[in-house]
């Protein structure tokens, strides 16, 4: 059984799954281990420890320019642990071309989610997963992104030249390393000069502490700002971000500054963001993520209500930092175990999307739920094995294109309050939240929208 880090167990493991069971995995796991040893480079997935690397640091790709945007594009994803990358080449080739026919933003973790250890040892680099993922991205026209995590075990209090995954994601680097994982960070922004933006860390992995019941956000923010600077560094126009602390709200009334019909938030993280807008360095943006179910009872009042949590945070935040870019490196919508239609995960990414460009949120990425196995794939963009599109695809494609961030959103009015609607001058998306037929006036005309419907309309002569 993979461990997980608790609070979203569907998505969040980092690391891959063992390689079988027996002598014959033994052999080959073995086997994988001396030929990642002597190549250059390894993939993350030795539950036991995979060895250092030997021999010279694999030189980094010649990554083209990301293309020229005229508006930010607000919209993007996250790679996960399977990704097109890993796909057969003709998958590999409808994935890219899912992805890259809108220019959308793409992100990867230096270490995990699909890629391996880039620091086994110290001063011994292993970037061949990073390279091999950042070159998809670049060519699939990607906006690219990197997140600063995970931290290599010698960091953590580990071995050098070993890896354990299964404490991956759950340790941040002692204090004294802290220094270190920076140099890190500027390494890997010298290996990739396309790459001009970079969030620190991950969802405050291994900085709670259960002493005092809160977040260690002293500890963070010593290593953020240490980050910050040797970002800036290697170059000034990098953008960076933080903390990337999750946000987590529960239905029954607590002491929080924050609260709604969707529920009440977590004081600690509100508490955590505020020193962090206080003691940093700088910053280029604010970074959060966070579910719209409360923690006790799932979606509050409604799957579809419970959205403005997104919303309400995003407008705090803005208020908080002095209208610092706010940036969503992971939103989640759907419940464990929902039991819903695609149709209705759709909508109710929708609305939660509509959420966060109606409060002038300026990125949102979606954490791409990518399986190994050929079949069906809740959430997905396409279908693994298969490279077909799902309708999550052609939604961040269509918001991508209308919707970038900085675009003048005008006001449609709808007759029924279950459709909602999301304008600029020359679009129009509508989303019938009910599970069944809907006729209304929407912008001045009359449309029939079936259960859960997505529907996109030109303005305008558009």
């Amino acid at each position: 059984m993979i461990p997980t880090d608790g609070r979203h167990a569907r998505r969040r493991s980092p690391w891959p799954i063992a390689l079988g069971a027996g002598i014959l995995a033994v052999v080959l796991v073995a086997g994988i281990m001396v030929y990642a040893a002597l190549r250059g480079g390894s993939r993350d997935g030795f539950r036991g420890g995979e060895v250092a690397q030997v021999g010279p640091t694999e030189p980094a790709p010649t990554l083209q320019e990301p293309p020229p945007l005229e508006n930010w594009p607000r919209w993007g994803i996250t790679h996960t642990q399977y990704s097109a990358d890993n796909e057969p080449r003709q998958v590999a080739e409808q994935a890219r071309g899912v992805l890259g026919r809108v220019p959308m933003l793409q992100n990867q973790h230096i270490m995990g989610w699909g890629v391996g250890n880039p620091e086994p040892s110290p001063g011994q680099f292993s970037f061949h997963d990073l390279n091999r993922r950042l070159t998809f991205m670049a060519s699939s026209r990607a906006v690219p992104v990197i997140t600063l995590c995970c931290a290599p075990d010698w960091m953590k209090g580990g071995q050098a030249g070993r890896t354990d995954w299964s404490k991956n994601h759950t340790v941040a680097p002692k204090r004294e390393h802290f220094d270190d994982f920076a140099k890190l960070a500027a390494r890997v922004a010298k290996q990739y000069p396309t790459v001009k933006h970079y969030m620190v860390w991950n969802e405050f992995k291994g900085f709670w502490d259960p002493s005092t019941n809160r977040w260690d956000a002293e500890g963070y923010t010593e290593m953020y700002n240490k980050v910050y600077d040797a970002l800036k560094k290697v170059n000034p126009e990098i953008k960076v971000g933080g903390p990337y602390i999750p946000i987590e709200s529960n239905a029954r009334t607590s002491n929080s500054e924050l609260a709604g019909p969707w529920g009440t938030v977590d004081q600690r993280a509100l508490d955590a963001i505020e020193y962090w807008i206080e003691h940093k360095k700088g910053a280029d943006f604010i970074v959060v993520d966070g579910a719209s179910m409360t923690n006790d009872k799932g979606n509050v009042p409604d799957d579809f209500a419970a959205q403005g949590k997104f919303g309400a945070i995003t407008t705090w935040l803005r208020q908080k930092s002095g209208d610092l870019p706010v940036w969503w490196a992971e939103w989640y919508v759907e419940p464990d175990n929902s039991g819903w239609s695609e149709d209705k995960r759709v909508a109710v990414q929708a609305s939660a999307m509509i959420e966060f460009a109606r409060s002038g949120v300026t990125t949102a990425l979606y954490w791409n739920p990518q399986s190994k196995n050929e079949g069906e794939c809740s959430g997905c963009l396409w279908t693994p094995g298969r490279g077909e599109e799902m309708p999550m695809a052609g939604l961040l494609s269509g918001f991508t294109r209308w919707f970038p961030s900085g675009v003048r959103l005008e006001e449609v009015q709808s007759s029924d309050a279950r459709v909602k609607t999301l304008a600029q001058t020359q679009q129009l998306v509508m989303v019938n939240t009910s599970d069944k037929d809907v006729t209304a006036t929407v912008d001045g005309k009359q449309v029939t929208l079936r259960p859960y419907e997505i529907r996109w309309a030109g303005r305008g002569g558009a």
